[in-house]
């Protein structure tokens, strides 16, 4: 009886715990704009006519291989129904009729030009990345990107873009609860570009291969180490757009966002003057001598921003990411040592060069990592310490 009992209610139960999951997993969830939409199954539209012309021929193509394959199958089912020996029907002895195999060459060879046409003219424009307004290197690292504004208004901007330290710590927290529409998309730094605007993206890699990639641009180019590819697009429309790295690249694959930001022509000239004095002032002086207490604020706010995500908060690591809790060349009084493991990274890309920071920001981490968790060590590193390194 009991056996019986449960075949009859298992159903019945197994409905209700799809329903609660479905609603516990639903209940919070909104569209992005820019971004992806909920339930979303076909590609965006677009801002630029490359992804709107992408959306078209996916569409149309899609529609021909449906009607083809109803065609198809519907003849077929239809002859063996309908010729079936069941109702007496004999199979038929006879030859090859050069008449059907033409037309079952030309049809399929139209139909695959007509498709190739609009196809090849689609590809040959996303990479025709002449005459551009603003080029930007876009560089994939374990796991995060850095922007370099090679030419074009903002020449010389360079910057890292890493996702945002509350939406990782939610993350790891299990994600419980209402969440962010743009959860696990949003990061420190976009990438601002001028709408109206032909923009070249320039993508390599320093480690493993990585893909920038945003649909609602149209763009998708893979990142790879000692190569150099681009691609580029054209935002017809201002607003926030988001991508993430296609390449399966590591274990923080899933923590690689990308945020492109279109604004005005004039809101991005205000842009990068404010970056360019935001770098500016960065440019602290290597002949500085620092405080602890100064010098350990700033490298809390650069570890948060660069290491955790690999090292975690608590500096434990995880798997194959070695701990700096309690590790031997932080703990060591010869500050070289970690400098130098910063500067150039170490087990082959494992940790990567960290040379694009500041000498002060370096400083700062190194001191940092010194002093915190149970490494009260009390040793302070200068950013003098860490000019003297480069290049060694």
């Amino acid at each position: 009886m009991k056996s019986n009992w449960c075949n009859k209610k298992w159903p019945a139960n197994l409905l209700l715990a799809a329903g609660a999951v479905w609603g516990s997993a639903a209940h919070a969830v909104n569209d992005l704009a820019g971004g992806p939409s909920v339930r979303q199954l076909n590609l965006p539209v677009g801002v630029t006519k490359i992804a709107e012309e992408q959306h078209f021929l996916h569409t149309v193509m899609l529609i021909l291989c449906t009607v083809i394959f109803i065609a198809v199958f519907a003849v077929m089912f239809y002859s063996i129904w309908k010729h079936r020996k069941s109702v007496g029907h004999k199979a038929a002895n006879f030859h090859e009729s050069v008449v059907v195999e033409v037309i079952w060459t030309i049809v399929p060879f139209v139909i695959v030009i007509l498709m190739a046409l609009p196809a090849t003219k689609v590809l040959v424009a996303q990479k025709d990345t002449t005459n551009a307004d603003l080029t930007i290197k876009t560089t994939g690292y374990q796991w995060k990107w850095g922007y370099d504004y090679l030419k074009g208004e903002g020449e010389g901007l360079a910057f890292i873009s890493t996702l945002d330290s509350s939406h990782r710590a939610l993350s790891d927290a299990g994600a419980k609860g209402d969440v962010p529409d743009d959860y696990l998309l949003k990061v420190d730094n976009p990438m601002v570009v001028p709408v109206d605007t032909k923009v070249r993206i320039i993508t390599t890699a320093n480690d493993v291969i990585h893909a920038f990639a945003v649909p609602q641009l149209g763009v998708k180019q893979d990142a790879i180490p000692g190569f150099v590819r681009d691609t580029w697009f054209r935002a017809e429309k201002v607003g926030d757009y988001y991508g993430q790295c296609q390449e399966l690249c590591g274990k923080e694959h899933a923590y690689m966002p990308i945020h492109v930001k279109v604004v005005s022509k004039g809101d991005y000239t205000a842009w990068v003057d404010g970056k360019r004095k935001e770098a500016a002032a960065k440019q602290d002086d290597p002949t500085k001598v620092w405080t602890l207490p100064e010098i350990l604020a700033r490298g809390e706010k650069v570890y948060a921003a660069n290491c955790a995500a690999c090292h975690q908060a608590n500096g434990k690591g995880a798997g194959p990411i070695k701990p700096l809790d309690g590790s031997a060349v932080v703990l060591d009084a010869d500050h070289n040592k970690q400098i130098h493991v910063v500067l150039n990274g170490q087990n082959n890309g494992a940790m990567p060069s960290w040379k694009q920071l500041s000498d002060t920001d370096i400083a700062a981490v190194v001191s940092f990592t010194k002093n915190s968790w149970s490494n009260k060590t009390g040793q302070l590193v200068q950013p003098a310490e860490v000019l003297a390194q480069r290049g060694k």
